[in-house]
């Protein structure tokens, strides 16, 4: 990443807005005469939603409060950088 080359990453979980988001920058890319390269997220997850539901409440048993879609182990962040 650089100056020239900034990248924006929105984040949320389903439902939260995203997606209204994401059409914003384009409306704002677009007047403003700016080509820009989209990555969907939802790609780079380590698990679909069935098995994010049983691992969530897998990790709750043993008492890991941080385990969420949005942390390392659940989603294939070396994939994403390589790309």
């Amino acid at each position: 990443m650089s100056r020239r080359h900034p990248i924006i990453s929105i984040t949320g979980s389903s439902g939260a807005g995203t997606t209204s988001v994401k059409k914003t920058f384009e409306n704002i890319f677009r007047r403003e005469n700016v080509k820009a390269a989209y990555i969907e997220g939802d790609a780079f997850h380590r698990y679909d939603r069935a098995d994010m539901r049983k691992k969530m409440v897998e990790e709750a048993e043993r008492g890991n409060k941080h385990f969420s879609h949005f942390s390392p182990e659940t989603n294939l962040f070396e994939e994403l950088e390589k790309l």
